[in-house]
């Protein structure tokens, strides 16, 4: 067996702990026991789907999975495919004539003539030159089928990790990253380890076991088959028994390895809070909790491991001696040769070889396929937000925005948006405020078509945008959102996401445009400076002068500001507020503001309490009505006041 065939797990070395289930199995980590979640999302699988759920998943999984080993319009792989196949059957007929070279020099030497000396040899040579050829052949046919391997992964990898994009903000905002993760990871770790055993190690075995019986039936008659046909059956029950039983057991210790990678991955991910809080020691308190529990089902998976391969090697040195006596008291009486005992040996040790690893191949491939079920439960999560068929693109000629009447909850029958009513003209400005969970920043995200509306439409120059492609709306639609969160790579990549196109001038010019030219010329690698994972080695102004860059390079029709200015100092975000002043002077801007000060001058000015709009106007019209708007004017002012005075 290859030693390369076990995957580890994603990042962390302590859990890869010893599990298995053959006597020669490797130290492995728990790849695919299915995780039992606590509660099951409202719409969504579950993380990992237990054995019971599925009965027939194994057989699905396995006939939606061959289209991607058999690809049609890849003739190349289908050849690599079949000739691996057949080097299969060259090793195997190596691997069987084996034993009757062996045979053979015994014979000869077993009978005392010098003339049979030469042949011994040669037959010994033989033998060394089938051992050869066994090993040749298993080579060539991993060399050449790995690529088939790594390209059906590849593929069913790509499709899963494009469906995930296309999947609602609901489905990601509902599921933690890490225990995503872990399902594809699982899910693509799985492919190789199956393919491997299933071609390569059940197929052969059955093909041994077929040619090691017929050769007993006419060497040493029926009484050696049924032996080992009835030795074979019990092997394989014992095996198969006490695997399941022992499915429980890795059951628990995969759902504490799925438990530990998703507290760390959370932990580390809210870095940031952790240090807020001074909650090292409590976070590392957490997660050595979930790792104990790991290493005690681990430790519990090993005890029981430990019982099959005592089975295991029970019933085949019974079986090993019986045949070995049978074929001695044939030789006692002129029945079999000195090479048939010898014969009869290194059969049954070939063929119990792979059998021995029967206990985990069988919880591997078993266990492969429910991983794979897991990944393609994701592929299967429907697209809550979907196009219609044969939507056709946005085509924007001024940029009119229009909210009619719309009706929205992220949950159920909780409604957030009441009825909303916002008229846009094209190339105005349109500011939303209020206090926080009015439903501001729900706006921008149903302007965006990240979740479909419970009632009510939106319009954009007269087009639903329920009724055309998202690709063509987003592609019209650039903001600059709140929380800014950069990809882990220079600078400049990140600007130059807003445009797939973008030449390094235009980045430089959306770099100016947002103000952090200067900046970026300070740094000693200017634009190629690394930001870190998720922008953290750049302040939060910085970052979002970034975000400003990347939407400016964008250049869309439709602009969104969600507090763009919001994490900025007073003198940048003066100087970034005549950028996006100019800039939205030609296209449509919804601007969602807390900074009352920063949208005074917008076109027009919805002040939303609760969900609706309380009031609408300008800003000296909502002031002179002296109510929500001027209240929070005032608020504002005072504060600012008292910050000035306490300087």
């Amino acid at each position: 067996m290859r030693q390369n065939r076990v995957a580890r797990p994603l990042w962390i070395p302590a859990f890869g702990g010893m599990v298995g289930i053959g006597r020669q199995e490797a130290r492995a980590p728990a790849l695919a026991e299915p995780q039992r979640a606590p509660y099951v999302r409202r719409n969504m699988p579950p993380d990992r789907p237990t054995a019971q759920q599925r009965p027939d998943a194994g057989f699905r999984t396995l006939g939606r999975f061959l289209p991607f080993l058999w690809p049609k319009a890849a003739p190349a792989m289908r050849a690599r495919v079949v000739i691996a196949l057949l080097l299969v059957l060259a090793s195997k007929a190596v691997t069987l004539l084996m034993p009757f070279a062996y045979k053979g020099a015994i014979d000869r030497m077993a009978g005392h003539v010098s003339p049979a000396v030469g042949l011994a040899m040669a037959l010994v040579v033989a033998y060394a030159g089938a051992r050869f050829g066994g090993v040749l052949f298993d080579n060539m046919r991993n060399g050449i089928f790995e690529r088939v391997g790594q390209d059906a992964g590849r593929r069913l990898a790509v499709l899963v990790f494009r469906h995930l994009h296309d999947l609602s903000l609901r489905f990601h905002l509902e599921r933690r990253t890490g225990a995503v993760t872990k399902v594809v990871e699982r899910g693509t770790k799985s492919i190789d380890t199956m393919l491997y055993f299933l071609l390569f190690n059940i197929g052969p075995t059955v093909i041994e076991l077929s040619a090691v019986c017929i050769i007993f039936l006419v060497k040493f008659g029926p009484g050696l088959v049924a032996a080992t046909v009835v030795m074979v059956g019990l092997y394989i029950a014992f095996t198969r028994s006490v695997t399941d039983w022992r499915t429980k057991v890795r059951r628990e210790m995969t759902e504490f390895d799925t438990r530990a990678t998703a507290r760390a991955v959370d932990s580390l991910l809210n870095y940031e809070t952790v240090k807020y809080f001074n909650a090292e020691d409590r976070e590392a308190r957490r997660y050595g909790k979930a790792v104990q529990a790991y290493a005690d089902a681990a430790t519990k998976n090993e005890v029981s491991l430990a019982m099959l391969n005592i089975g295991q090697s029970f019933i085949t040195n019974v079986m090993m001696a019986g045949a070995m006596a049978y074929t001695v008291w044939g030789w006692s009486r002129h029945m079999f040769t000195t090479g048939d005992v010898v014969l009869v040996n290194t059969l049954l040790s070939q063929l119990f070889r792979p059998l021995d690893m029967l206990g985990m191949v069988y919880r591997e491939i078993r266990q492969g396929l429910i991983d794979m079920e897991a990944m393609f439960r994701l592929v299967d999560t429907p697209q809550e937000v979907e196009d219609r068929p044969g939507a056709p693109p946005l085509h924007v000629s001024s940029g009119h925005v229009r909210f009619e009447n719309v009706v929205f909850g992220y949950e159920g029958k909780r409604e957030i948006l009441h009825g909303i009513d916002i008229d846009i003209p094209a190339g105005t400005t349109c500011a939303v405020v209020g206090p926080s969970g009015a439903g501001k920043s729900t706006l921008a995200r149903l302007l965006y078509r990240f979740y479909n509306l419970d009632g009510g439409r939106i319009l954009i120059d007269g087009q639903d945008i329920s009724q055309i492609s998202q690709d063509s709306l987003r592609r019209a639609i650039g903001i600059v959102p709140q929380d800014t969160v950069l990809f882990n790579d220079t600078i400049g990549y990140n600007i130059a996401y807003g445009r797939d196109d973008a030449l390094p001038e235009d980045v430089v010019a959306a770099a100016k445009g947002a103000a952090i030219d200067g900046f970026i010329a300070s740094l000693p690698q200017g634009y190629d400076s690394e930001v870190g994972e998720r922008g953290l080695k750049l302040s939060g102004g910085e970052k979002q002068r970034v975000a400003i860059a990347r939407t400016l390079l964008k250049d869309p029709p439709v602009l969104i500001l969600d507090e763009a200015t919001s994490a900025l100092d007073s003198r940048t975000e003066a100087e970034i507020q005549s950028t996006l002043k100019a800039v939205s002077a030609r296209r449509t801007t919804l601007v969602i503001a807390h900074r009352l000060s920063t949208i005074a001058d917008a076109d027009q000015i919805i002040v939303l309490e609760g969900g609706r709009i309380a009031e609408r106007g300008t800003h000296a019209e909502l002031i002179r009505r002296d109510r929500l708007y001027a209240e929070m004017w005032n608020r504002q002012a005072a504060e600012q006041e008292e910050a000035l005075a306490a300087e």
